[in-house]
């Protein structure tokens, strides 16, 4: 079983793997994919690590207005 995930305001890490920021943006793995991928027209901007796709936890928090 997974671990459940920390809340958004709690989280201490400056990036989220594509499933922990699919799960706080509600989307599906494959549409942050496709935002990472041609399309790039996502709220949020990965970054890539070694190959991995690897989410801002700010820009996560803008698009859900919770801050900015």
């Amino acid at each position: 079983m997974a671990a459940k995930p920390v809340p958004l305001m709690q989280e201490s890490r400056s990036h989220l793997t594509t499933a922990e920021a699919a799960h706080h943006l509600n989307r599906a793995k494959q549409t942050l994919q496709l935002w990472a991928c041609g399309a790039r027209n996502g709220p949020v901007t990965p970054i890539r690590i070694n190959g991995r796709l690897a989410w801002p936890v700010n820009e996560i928090k803008k698009a859900m207005g919770l801050e900015g």
